[in-house]
């Protein structure tokens, strides 16, 4: 549904909201193994999440690296979409046509209009806490890596 570069994105946010404080960063090394993503590859969407300090901060020197702020953990997880240029692909056409609509319909206008509704209503409510507090208590995950 999303690029590799959103998927890499969501990760290390719901990483960086479990781990990084103020007071405890975390360093892309740690964060580019967590999600099970290149390291160099992970500082260009770091660099992305980190725009205008929307969704994550960065601190440079011996004691840097990635953390979130209280408030920017209690935004929406759409906030990553937006911060990786991909809010659009909630509202697009399940076929990419650009005149589907109510009035003139793709094939699967009808049935795909109440799960991008879904979709859209999760990505606006769930919070990035949230999510963190689900990988923190066991119910789910963000790496490949069998443990």
């Amino acid at each position: 549904m999303f690029s590799k570069a959103t998927e890499y994105a969501l990760r290390a946010t719901i990483y960086i909201a479990q781990k990084g404080t103020e007071e405890s960063k975390i360093g892309i090394d740690e964060i580019a193994k967590a999600i099970d993503s290149p390291q160099s590859y992970t500082a260009k969407i770091l660099q992305s999440l980190r725009k205008n300090n929307k969704v994550i901060r960065s601190v440079s020197g011996p004691n840097g690296g990635f953390y979130m702020t209280e408030k920017a953990r209690k935004q929406s997880v759409r906030v990553v979409l937006e911060a990786m240029g991909e809010d659009d692909v909630l509202e697009k056409c399940v076929l990419g046509l650009a005149k589907c609509s109510s009035i003139k319909p793709c094939p699967m206008h009808s049935k795909y209009k109440v799960i991008k509704e879904q979709l859209i209503d999760l990505f606006e409510k769930k919070t990035i806490q949230q999510l963190a507090d689900d990988i923190n208590s066991g119910d789910g995950f963000i790496s490949n890596r069998s443990k």
